[in-house]
């Protein structure tokens, strides 16, 4: 393939390995754990992986290891660094013997279920080195849930000769591998399961999962395009910017974003759930702050809206919680759209049908059809960004007549998504991920299954990271899906009494009214490490 010449120069760079993955390794167990909550129902689920210990990795003596092959799975939404957990995960079974092999499947989990894959050779591994994208092998989203599936999947396993899958996905993807882990261990198949956490959205962390990979890349991509559109913004000083960016289930890559480039509005959507703020509250809140910055003779202004902003309003997540349960129903199945619509409808409470009926009519409509594989809203196609710049200019209509706004407000609408997901991961998620393929490939060698690679102490210099694994089982709770109470591993949302809000909380009044931008610029991958090797600031301000 024809590459450019940062492709090249990057090709060259050597991700840095915590010591514990330097040399040979062994792998040290801690106390059993259980999960975060509800453990009778988890414990009842997976009696095969459940109460495990945490695994630490720490320099130990060298030993034969028999030949393995491993298959490795990439599920869900792109990450920057998902070829470095391949790479890494590569070198790592190679290091343990030059007879083992790698298989990636094609197109996700599907690749699996449908026998599709490749081998993973030197010579294509090094194609990717330190490259965004999962283009290596494909993504999908196929979700692994069924027996057959699970059976299907076996055949090639078998016919493979493999040890051992690892799954790289987010939480729902790795619920999934818990399930075939804790599967393949009751059938007494002989299969080792592994997951990595991975999604931009950065809501997989917990106790044990300090960041989950492409989280930095994807907040300094934002950061650098937020940046240019703040001093386009200074510059031409006409319009104000509503900027939408990723964040679906939880606000860290909005409160990141802002952390970094300090815009004058940044909506959190776990705080406007706390207050029990209504939709005219949040159009209240924004077009108090552009007449204020319009008496001081600033007409512009930018604001960040994480997407999934709308499904936190406590009416709107109360109208949305009972639309997922009708639109679940077997006989809504096989209706048209419009039917679906009437009959959701008929089925609401007269307190959600008025919150319905409220909306605007292509918000409503997309509340109540299509939901993703997992049953949620998808909330990326709701143009939030337009929905609330057009509500807070007709606001300002209304204060203009009353005398309490004198400024002209034009608007310009940007949402911030894809360009984060595929970019040349920075140094931090580099080596990170190179970390976490190379713990997964010693979670299996130590005979592991049902756990996640994970690696911690990560604001450090990354010599000192401390590699290991935990427990999937140790993650998860009983949450409702799709109308059924289902395990799944907890989501991290934006914790208010955390350090990155209170920060963040701290100076939002200042930037409301003043320009205090901050421009990051693009990521840097060469230099002092102050400038290319720092986590990213919700990460240091956790770890303070």
């Amino acid at each position: 393939m024809e590459k450019s010449a940062l492709q090249i120069a990057r090709a060259a760079y050597e991700p840095k390995l915590p010591l514990g993955l330097q040399g040979a390794v062994k792998a040290v167990e801690g106390e059993p754990t259980q999960s975060v909550d509800n453990q009778e129902e988890i414990k009842k689920l997976f009696p095969n992986t459940y109460g495990m210990p945490l695994v630490e990795f720490v320099k130990g003596e060298p030993q034969n290891f028999e030949p393995m092959n491993v298959g490795i799975i990439l599920s869900g939404g792109q990450a920057p660094g998902g070829h470095n957990v391949i790479t890494g995960l590569f070198d790592t079974v190679k290091k343990l013997n030059p007879a083992n092999r790698l298989y990636g499947f094609i197109l996700g989990p599907g690749g699996l279920v449908d026998h599709n894959y490749m081998e993973l050779t030197k010579e294509l591994v090094d194609e990717y080195r330190n490259t965004g994208g999962f283009d290596m092998i494909g993504s999908g989203r196929t979700k692994l849930e069924k027996v057959e599936q699970f059976e299907k999947g076996l055949e090639i396993i078998r016919e493979l000769n493999i040890k051992a899958i690892v799954i790289i996905g987010g939480d729902d993807s790795n619920t999934n591998a818990c399930v075939l882990a804790e599967y393949y261990a009751a059938k007494n198949y002989g299969v080792q399961v592994i997951g990595c956490p991975k999604t931009i959205d950065g809501d997989l962390k917990n106790s044990q999962i300090e960041t989950s990979f492409g989280f930095d890349t994807a907040c300094k991509t934002y950061s650098e395009l937020i940046g240019n559109i703040e001093r386009d913004c200074n510059s031409a000083r006409k319009y104000w910017h509503f900027i939408k960016v990723m964040g679906r289930s939880a606000s860290h890559i909005a409160l990141e974003c802002a952390l970094q480039t300090q815009p004058n509005i940044c909506l959190i959507s776990e705080e406007i759930e706390q207050k029990g703020m209504s939709l005219d509250d949040i159009v209240d809140y924004i077009a108090k702050a552009v007449a204020t910055r319009a008496a001081d003779g600033n007409n512009f202004g930018t604001v960040i809206i994480p997407e999934g902003v709308i499904e936190f309003i406590p009416a709107i997540k109360k109208l949305i919680a009972q639309l997922n349960d009708v639109l679940a129903l077997p006989e809504v199945k096989d209706m048209g759209r419009s039917e679906q619509i009437d009959f959701a409808k008929s089925h609401l409470t007269d307190e959600n049908l008025a919150v319905f009926n409220s909306l605007p009519t292509g918000v409503a409509r997309q509340l109540a059809l299509d939901r993703d594989p997992h049953g949620n809203v998808q909330v990326s196609l709701i143009e939030t960004e337009k929905l609330l710049s057009t509500m807070v200019a007709q606001k300002l209509e209304k204060m203009k007549k009353a005398g309490k706004y004198i400024g002209k407000f034009a608007t310009q609408h940007h949402f911030f998504g894809y360009e984060g997901r595929c970019a040349a991961p920075s140094n931090f998620d580099a080596d990170y991920c190179y970390a976490l393929g190379s713990s997964a490939a010693q979670l299996i060698a130590a005979g592991k299954t049902g756990y996640m690679a994970i690696v911690k102490n990560t604001t450090a210099p990354a010599a000192e990271w401390k590699a290991g694994g935990v427990p999937i089982t140790m993650m998860m709770n009983m949450e409702k899906r799709n109308g059924e109470m289902k395990p799944v591993i907890r989501k991290a949302l934006v914790e208010l009494d955390g350090a990155p809000f209170k920060c963040f909380a701290a100076q939002r009044d200042r930037w409301a009214r003043e320009t205090a931008y901050v421009y990051p610029g693009p990521i840097q991958y060469w230099g002092p490490t102050e400038v290319c090797d720092q986590p990213t600031k919700t990460l240091a301000l956790e770890q303070a």
